[in-house]
């Protein structure tokens, strides 16, 4: 990702291989149904954005996106449960903003799960808007669970 610039005076920086125990930890203990870390690796494999926020040497949290063709799709976003509505969520999302405006992206997608209103509102207050829904989309402890599925023009 030549295109992207790391800032660490911001807290974020590319994930490297040697992240993925860390971020997998965050992972499983933020998800009911978390990523492998066999997914995690693929991710970076590939060429997604992988990006860890980082403070006094502890990742707290990390996105991972994928961009083609204009568009971006924030696969997976996470902060670890303890640091939770301290507005990591906010910075992280706002420093990938910033990545795939200079990828020129103009159009950003993610899925949420109908449950998780603290993520919708994260996500509408950054400007985000409901454009449809996923029926069973995301695994569920009785079943399956729906997504909204919400996108941001830039």
């Amino acid at each position: 990702m030549s295109a992207v610039v790391d800032n660490p005076a911001m807290g974020m920086r590319l994930m490297q291989l040697d992240d993925i125990e860390a971020v997998f930890a965050i992972e499983i203990r933020a998800h009911s149904h978390p990523w492998t870390e066999g997914i995690l690796r693929d991710c970076l494999r590939v060429g997604y954005g992988c990006w860890v926020y980082e403070e006094a040497g502890e990742i707290l949290g990390f996105a991972i996106f994928s961009f083609a063709a204009g568009e971006a799709h924030l696969l997976n976003l996470c902060v670890k449960p303890e640091h939770q509505g301290e507005g990591l969520g906010r910075k992280i999302i706002n420093h990938m903003l910033t990545v795939v405006r200079r990828l020129d992206v103009d159009t950003i997608l993610l899925e949420v799960r109908e449950s998780n209103a603290a993520a919708i509102h994260l996500y509408d207050s950054l400007g985000f808007n409901e454009i449809g829904q996923r029926r069973n989309y995301y695994p569920a402890g009785d079943g399956k669970e729906d997504a909204l599925v919400l996108v941001k023009v830039l």
